[in-house]
C-alpha cells in the first residue's frame, strides 16, 4: 500500500500536466464545435429542410454507427493514403466535434420535438413569425430539456478523449502507459487515470444537477 501511494505521489505531477494541457481543452474544444454542429443539423432536421435534412440524417447516421476508435484511424492514418496528412491535434479535434455532433444533434431535435405544440400557438397568437418562435419561445426551452442528454454527451466525450492516445496525441493516457512502461507498474498507474476520470465526471455531473436547478428555477419565474 505504501508503495502505491508512493507510485501514485510521484505519477500525478505528470498526469495532471497531461490532463490539464491535453485532455481537458481538447474535451472542450471538440465539445463547443460539437455543439455547433449539433445545433444546426437539430434545427435542419426538425425543420425538414429538403436535401439539407437527409444530408443531416446521413451523417448522424454515420457518426452514431460507427466507433470512435475506427473514426480516429480513418482521419490519422487512412486519409494520408489519399494525400491528406493531418497532425493529431487538429484530427482529434475534428473527428471527436464530429463524433459528439452527431449525438447532440439528436439530443437537440428531441428537445425541440418535446416542447408543447402550444408554446407554438401562443407565438402565433402574438403574431410572431416561425422564426421569432422558434428561436425566443422554443429553442430555449428545447436546451433547458436538452440538458441532461447533452451533459451525458460532454461526459462520454471527456471519457473518449482517452482513445487519441491511439493518434500519438500525448494525452493523460498515453502518458499514464509511458510511465508504465518505465516502472512496470500498469495497473496501479491505470487506476490513477481512472480516478481522475472519475473525478473530473464527477464534478460535470455537480455541475449539471446546478445548472438544472437553475435554468428550471429561470423557466418558473418566466
Amino acid at each position: 500500500m505504501i508503495h502505491a501511494v508512493q507510485l501514485w505521489a510521484q505519477s500525478l505531477p505528470t498526469l495532471l500536466a497531461a490532463t490539464i494541457t491535453v485532455t481537458i481543452p481538447l474535451a472542450i474544444i471538440s465539445f463547443i464545435i460539437a455543439l455547433i454542429i449539433g445545433s444546426i443539423v437539430a434545427v435542419v432536421r426538425f425543420e425538414r429542410i429538403a436535401v439539407l435534412s437527409q444530408i443531416g440524417a446521413l451523417y448522424v447516421w454515420i457518426f452514431r454507427g460507427t466507433p470512435l476508435l475506427v473514426q480516429l484511424f480513418i482521419v490519422f492514418y487512412g486519409l494520408p493514403r489519399a494525400g491528406i496528412v493531418l497532425d493529431a491535434w487538429p484530427v482529434a479535434i475534428m473527428t471527436l466535434g464530429l463524433n459528439a455532433g452527431a449525438y447532440t444533434a439528436e439530443a437537440l431535435r428531441a428537445g425541440l420535438k418535446a416542447v408543447p405544440r402550444g408554446q407554438w400557438e401562443a407565438g402565433q397568437s402574438l403574431n410572431l413569425t416561425h422564426r421569432k418562435i422558434l428561436w425566443h419561445i422554443v429553442a430555449p426551452q428545447a436546451f433547458r430539456i436538452s440538458i441532461p442528454p447533452l451533459s451525458s454527451d460532454f461526459i462520454d466525450l471527456v471519457k473518449g478523449t482517452s482513445l487519441v492516445s491511439s493518434i500519438t496525441l500525448v494525452d493523460v493516457f498515453l502518458r499514464s502507459q509511458q510511465l508504465a512502461a518505465i516502472t512496470f507498474e500498469p495497473l496501479l498507474l491505470y487506476v490513477e487515470v481512472a480516478m481522475i476520470y472519475l473525478v473530473i465526471n464527477s464534478v460535470l455531473t455537480a455541475g449539471q444537477h446546478a445548472l438544472e436547478k437553475r435554468t428550471s428555477k429561470y423557466v418558473e419565474a418566466r
